[in-house]
């Protein structure tokens, strides 16, 4: 399929029809998203993979009771990291591995930490919120171009799916994608016209 009829047929599914996706297609998906870019390479996510029936009858009341958190194959709660010195280190670490000159290392160092060093809390979840985003859209392209349908759903309690899923105080739920096999019928896609967005 070409990246156009991608984004052409990708549809935000409302309801699934409960069969599971294969186990090579979920890593192949999970493997597109833990590929996406984001900014210094921090990669500034944790993503939850819900498949058991019970957790996401539990969490389905704390997203408006929207059908699809039951419905779905599996459930991608993703989360914000806000531990941002912690990947800093990390990215750091793998530099040095692959060979790259101190020199360049050290420029990097400066330029990540002196960015990421004065940030508020505040500021911390809104970069990381930032870069969850981005991986949010492989996973609803990854998914159509494997065959999958899914659904980014925003409606829902952070706070109520942090503590049902006993998540860490550092990793903040931002956003949902539902993911499985597409039970309805998409309406006509519908978009503002070119001359309404550039400008």
């Amino acid at each position: 399929m070409e990246f156009k009829e991608i984004v052409m047929q990708r549809y935000a599914t409302r309801e699934f029809d409960g069969r599971m996706v294969e186990e090579p297609k979920l890593f192949a998906l999970l493997d597109l998203i833990r590929y996406s870019p984001s900014a210094f390479n921090l990669q500034p996510w944790k993503v939850k993979v819900v498949t058991a029936a019970k957790i996401k009858a539990l969490l389905r009341p704390f997203a408006h009771d929207q059908p699809q958190i039951t419905t779905c194959s599996h459930l991608l709660v993703f989360c914000a990291n806000t531990e941002l010195e912690r990947l800093a280190d990390k990215v750091l670490e793998v530099m040095d591995l692959t060979g790259m000159p101190e020199d360049d290392i050290r420029r990097y160092e400066a330029m990540i930490r002196g960015y990421i060093g004065p940030m508020s809390p505040e500021q911390r979840l809104g970069f990381a919120r930032e870069q969850v985003h981005i991986a949010l859209a492989n996973a609803l392209n990854g998914a159509k171009s494997l065959g999958l349908d899914s659904c980014p759903m925003g409606g829902f309690e952070p706070a109520a799916f942090a503590e049902a899923l006993f998540l860490p105080e550092e990793y903040v739920p931002v956003v949902l994608c539902a993911i499985g096999y597409g039970a309805d019928t998409p309406h006509p896609k519908w978009r503002l016209p070119r001359e309404e967005i550039f400008f």
